[in-house]
């Protein structure tokens, strides 16, 4: 499957770099990847700058946004939530149109410092901003809430006994996302939350999480009393 994944940084690369081993055709969507291609430090996260990590993934393309996304088959959105908006506009609205969507995104403000508080919250997601901004759109929230290595690795916590959730106005695709979390990943419990209304549930547990990280230190440990 022909594969775009928005956003370069650890969620990002750690999706495709998944998707790539499991032989689908990925591309990395960046604002310029000439840009991005010359950064020689470390992520957030201290993780190796795309550069150096496509060394270990040379079948992943690099790309414009709308270049990534035109001849995509699936997108994944893994921008930060604050700047997704404005990315994904980027991608060209007709790129998106009738395409699943699967936005693996939160709104995280981290502007007054750790912890970082929600933008969007209560009566609003960022997942149905992105739905009502690209109504034609597919649009799936999923895996928002864990971290990436997680995300593709759900079996490093109680042996993957643990549940997923999606959210999305389309039935059908939800089903599908579904079929991927398990087939892709190895998510052996996915449940469906129903409409996109449910990403404000599934975004607002991350303040939790993040906070018992916080106390603990250990991701793990929070995901597991999240759960």
């Amino acid at each position: 499957m022909k594969i775009a994944v928005i956003g370069t940084g650890i969620v990002g690369k750690t999706l495709a770099g998944k998707l790539a081993t499991l032989g689908h055709q990925v591309t990395l969507g960046t604002r310029d990847p000439k840009a991005t291609l010359k950064r020689t430090e470390p992520d957030l996260f201290g993780k190796p700058p795309v550069a150096v990590w496509r060394k270990d993934y040379p079948a992943v393309g690099l790309e414009t946004f709308a270049q990534a996304t035109g001849g995509a088959e699936l997108v994944i959105n893994a921008t930060l939530g604050i700047a997704c908006l404005e990315a994904l506009e980027a991608t060209g609205a007709a790129n998106l149109d009738g395409k699943l969507l699967i936005d693996v995104s939160n709104p995280l403000d981290f502007s007054q410092g750790m912890p970082p508080s929600l933008a969007i919250c209560n009566k609003d997601s960022l997942g149905e901003q992105i739905q009502r901004k690209f109504p034609l759109a597919k649009v799936v929230k999923t895996l928002n809430t864990v971290n990436a290595a997680l995300m593709i690795e759900p079996g490093q916590l109680q042996g993957g006994q643990h549940t997923m959730f999606v959210a999305g106005n389309d039935t059908e695709a939800r089903t599908e996302v579904s079929g991927y979390l398990k087939e892709w990943f190895g998510w052996q419990d996915v449940l469906d939350l129903g409409d996109i209304t449910n990403a404000r549930g599934m975004e607002m547990l991350l303040p939790l999480w993040i906070r018992i990280y916080g106390a603990t230190g250990n991701p793990m440990f929070a995901y597991r009393i999240v759960r």
